[in-house]
């Protein structure tokens, strides 16, 4: 069925095509009598999907000949959005409040072009049609208004409320949180109605902020009762029969590093040196795949997840915890089934000679990235005695982890180097310390060996000519490289050679205004510029790595991708891998690649959500007290500032009441008309909290002078 599909698809994309009447489509594919009915219906599959349209006059078309574009609608706060189409060479398409015509965000859509635009802007369009709904139930906030009720979503993408009959509210309470399913949608001028099917709590409940998160990005918390029945089958412990045909490695000195609070470990290291000063680097990922068979409910349960979230106070995770804390995870002193890469790598950075085999393991010391970084930066006493028999290792690793660094910078790699933000919760969830969370060298030692690592194993699957699963950065596009130009030189910079742009040409740029006043707003400008990274089935080189060859092959516990290359290998390495399982793969790849990439997508809007409603919570405690920041960027609006903790709030043009202040544009700057007085961007200002509000994630300062 799918093969007829993409057929029929792609013989009404031809140039040559014109609309057809549904006969006349029949006789020229040459369809059997017998077999319109079934043609039909397959047409209206195509036709539901989007992939083709049917015109008033019942003819159908390539929708982008008829100026239609197919794709997921993208809310946004202020009550605009975007169509973002199914086609990856698609520009955006950018969708006025007015001619939104019912959609909400996350549908499936097709919008038709009213305007085509030039430079910056997106072309603009309207929807005409909603293919499939993908919020039926919304999570928010309750309240009466007389004879109904009303529910506010907490996605802030979701605009409107949902009116909800009294006899449909299950009692709730005032400004309690619920999950209301939809049961009439929007239309133009008309708010969608609904029934509440769930009270989750009172807004201030323990841990209801979080979970209104959870709810409001359809990530599921629970797993399925057959999955469960799966698991309890699985084995607590590694057996002789598991570790049958695998490498032995259990003698081999390896570790673990993570942050103190992991619990999913999925990659140990080793290190030894041989003849010739070679670094042979051993990365052993968790053998998941050995575990979590395809077409079980536990295997498709993973799909639907597509990675494991993180938030401050708990994790979502991809597999039960009997899997990603237990059997699968790789627990220091205890056996466990593992897919090793064996890496001969000399002292420029060069891997001359690898290996890739299933192996049985036995970590040898469950580290942090804390002590780590205690042992190799500020030789401390305490932490060398107790791990003396690995000090050599880790001071081996940390030369290969800066020789590997160095090659990726002399190729051309990006590095943006952003620091992130660490939240520290309470047991009720509360956020008692923001921090800034700086990569040491024990993260970039983690960091390099499972890049080089995916590397290698992407590149030595690509040339077996087998289906697999890459990750892929496409090269910037010309025109937002251009505009980017215009952007940089207003602070002195330029990037070389867009027409033909090597990722060097932007790393320098980096490297210039790195730790300069401009740094965060001059690398989240060029961040915005380039393409977004993503999974697929189709191989492209990773443009910000500057890699030839990239997958994601070191997670499998929390990112399925990760977990079908596993099973792809496996087969291959065991020889089943034939001519019958190339064409499953090719057929089911290519779903697997753009679903895994929403996930990951959602996973990161809802951790970032979380994290701007823990740093507003945080801040809300300290309204009225005074705080030195920089100015991290101007706007016609206000300018914000950005305090040591990465905590980022507005100060609003309104509040500055000393001058009438001008936005200078071409010079981010802004300019008091009376005073000459200006405030430019890396400035350090003093700002008062005069608001802070969990519910919109927003910081509101004012200038102390």
């Amino acid at each position: 069925m799918k093969d007829r599909k993409t057929r029929i698809e792609a013989f009404i994309n031809q140039k040559s095509y014109h609309p057809l009447l549904f006969e006349e489509l029949a006789v020229i594919l040459d369809v059997p009598p017998e077999d319109r009915e079934l043609f039909r219906s397959v047409l209206d599959e195509l036709e539901a999907e989007g992939r083709i349209i049917k015109t008033r006059k019942n003819r159908y078309a390539a929708p982008k000949k008829m100026g239609i574009v197919s794709g997921v609608f993208q809310g946004h706060e202020r009550g605009f959005g975007f169509v973002v189409p199914d086609a990856d060479d698609e520009d955006d398409l950018f969708i006025g409040s007015e001619s939104i015509n019912g959609a909400m965000h996350g549908d499936r859509v097709l919008a038709r072009i009213i305007k085509h635009s030039f430079g910056e802007k997106s072309d603009e369009g309207e929807i005409v049609k909603i293919l499939s709904r993908a919020n039926k139930k919304i999570v928010g906030v309750f309240d009466r208004s007389g004879s109904f009720g009303l529910v506010t979503p907490d996605h802030r993408k979701i605009k409107g409320d949902i009116f909800v009959p009294i006899d449909k509210t299950m009692g709730a309470k005032q400004r309690q949180k619920v999950v209301v399913e939809i049961t009439r949608w929007p239309e133009p001028n008309r708010n969608a109605e609904g029934r509440i099917v769930e009270i989750l709590g009172g807004e201030d409940d323990k841990g209801i902020d979080v979970l209104s998160i959870v709810k409001a990005y359809n990530i599921p918390t629970e797993f399925p009762d057959e999955v469960l029945k799966e698991i309890e089958k699985l084995p607590g412990k590694v057996s002789d029969k598991d570790i049958e045909n695998r490498r032995d490695l259990r003698n081999l000195v390896m570790i673990t590093i993570d942050d103190e609070d992991a619990r999913d470990l999925d990659d140990a290291v080793s290190l030894e040196i041989i003849e010739g000063g070679i670094y042979r680097l051993g990365v052993h990922i968790a053998d998941v795949a050995h575990y979590v068979t395809e077409g079980s409910a536990l295997d498709k349960e993973a799909l639907n997840r597509g990675t494991s979230v993180y938030f401050p106070d708990r994790v979502i995770p991809m597999l039960p915890a009997k899997l990603s804390n237990g059997i699968c995870s790789l627990n220091a002193k205890e056996d466990r089934l593992a897919f090793s890469v064996i890496m001969d790598i000399d002292n420029l950075g060069r891997v001359v000679n690898h290996d890739i085999f299933e192996s049985v393991i036995n970590v040898s010391e469950r580290m942090t990235y804390t002590d780590v970084y205690k042992i190799l930066e500020h030789n401390d006493q305490e932490l060398i005695l107790r791990y003396k028999s690995l000090i050599p290792m880790l001071e081996q690793m940390k030369e290969l982890a800066v020789i590997l660094n160095k090659k990726r910078k002399l190729r051309g790699a990006i590095d943006f180097d952003f620091d992130e933000t660490k939240i520290i919760v309470d047991e009720y969830g509360k956020p008692v310390e923001i921090k800034r969370y700086q990569m040491t060298i024990a993260n970039k030692i983690i960091e390099e060996f499972m890049l080089i690592c995916n590397e290698t194993v992407s590149e030595h699957f690509y040339w077996l000519n087998i289906p697999f699963v890459y990750r892929i950065h496409e090269d910037p596009d010309i025109e937002k490289m251009e505009l980017l130009n215009k952007f940089l030189f207003n602070f002195g910079y330029k990037i070389k050679g867009i027409n033909k742009i090597h990722p060097k040409a932007i790393q320098e740029v980096i490297e210039k205004v790195k730790g300069g006043p401009q740094a965060r707003l001059i690398g989240t400008m060029m961040l915005r510029s380039l393409q977004k990274a993503r999974y697929s089935f189709e191989h492209v080189h990773h443009f910000g790595l500057a890699a030839g060859y990239y997958s994601h092959f070191t997670a499998p516990i929390r990112r399925y991708p990760d977990l079908i290359i596993h099973r792809i290998m496996k087969e291959y390495i065991h020889g089943v891998f034939d001519e019958k399982r190339n064409e499953h793969y090719s057929e089911i790849l290519p779903d697997i690649a753009k679903l895994c990439s929403q996930r990951e997508q959602n996973a990161e809007e809802a951790e970032r959500d979380c994290e701007d409603m823990k740093k507003a919570e945080y801040m809300s405690r300290y309204i009225g007290e005074v705080f030195t920041g920089i100015i991290s960027n101007v706007t016609s609006f206000g300018m914000f500032v950005e305090l040591d903790n990465t905590i980022e709030g507005l100060v609003r043009l309104s509040s500055m009441e000393d001058d009438y202040y001008r936005y200078d544009e071409k010079h981010y700057c802004l300019i008091g008309e009376r005073t000459g007085k200006t405030y430019r961007i890396g400035e350090i200002v003093n700002v008062m909290v005069i608001k802070s509000s969990p519910e919109t994630r927003q910081v509101d300062f004012a200038l102390v002078d």
